[in-house]
């Protein structure tokens, strides 16, 4: 068993870090649920997505606030797999379930015609997946060379969804209103920020970080938390934003 030593300033910062979070992901969640009646009706399946995800992501993020609050014994953290340790295992639980549905979330806002919104969805699912789930055995494994084989892996479905939203969907926004293409590459360039966060998370252990290092620990957490906030909240609530600029321009009115 492996400890991380955190004085109370540490402790506090990832304590309120993490419960930032957590209420972000409620608030989002219950702010996109009573907007629905702002959209018009085919767009708001795209905000039923978007609460999900935040639904999805506070859920987790209470499991990993209960985990690092019960794992603090004594002025440390226990870190590793074994009962009573902080388990970070549920960020990727999150992810392989929120991280496909962000991009499904892009699609179905668009209402593009049901073949071509098929083909979209059925390439960025499949990848966000496999993304994810090949970089989980390199995040836990102790070896460098591990870590790189998997972390190229996972690459590789990272720079596929990357075409798919920059080139094949960069093709079905020329008959979106005005607005609307222009919030779309916005939206592309915050899933490249904020997804960029998690590669540089993944690689300090290579880049010689002692994994034990306490303020290496609490930045980690940090940045995965503004990452997941910037990802799924703001995320969302551009997601709103594009659905009612659809449906003003539909005729919806302003004050609906």
């Amino acid at each position: 068993m492996n400890s991380i030593a955190l004085n109370a300033d540490q402790f506090g910062l990832v304590y309120n870090v993490l419960s930032f979070g957590l209420v972000s992901m409620l608030a989002c969640t219950i702010y996109t649920l009573v907007s629905q009646s702002r959209v018009l009706p085919k767009y708001r399946t795209a905000l039923v997505m978007s609460s999900m995800v935040t639904f999805i992501a506070a859920y987790h993020y209470w499991r990993i606030f209960n985990s690092f609050e019960s794992s603090y014994v004594d002025g440390a953290v226990k870190v590793g797999t074994g009962k009573g340790d902080f388990n970070e295992g549920y960020r990727y639980v999150d992810w392989i379930l929120t991280v496909p549905l962000l991009l499904v979330e892009v699609v179905a806002v668009l209402a593009l015609a049901k073949a071509a919104a098929s083909s979209l969805i059925n390439r960025l699912v499949p990848a966000a997946v496999a993304m994810i789930a090949l970089g989980y055995p390199g995040e836990i494994s102790t070896d460098n060379n591990t870590k790189i084989l998997w972390g190229v892996l996972s690459t590789i479905p990272f720079l596929y969804i990357l075409y798919v939203l920059f080139v094949e969907l960069s093709k079905s926004l020329d008959r979106q209103p005005a607005g609307v293409a222009a919030t779309i590459g916005r939206l592309r360039l915050l899933l490249i920020a904020t997804w960029g966060v998690y590669p540089i998370a993944y690689l300090l252990p290579i880049l010689g970080s002692d994994a034990l290092d306490p303020g290496a620990f609490v930045n980690r957490q940090i940045g995965y938390t503004i990452a997941d906030v910037a990802a799924k909240c703001v995320f969302g609530l551009t997601i709103l934003k594009i659905a009612r600029m659809k449906s003003v321009a539909e005729g919806m009115k302003e004050d609906a």
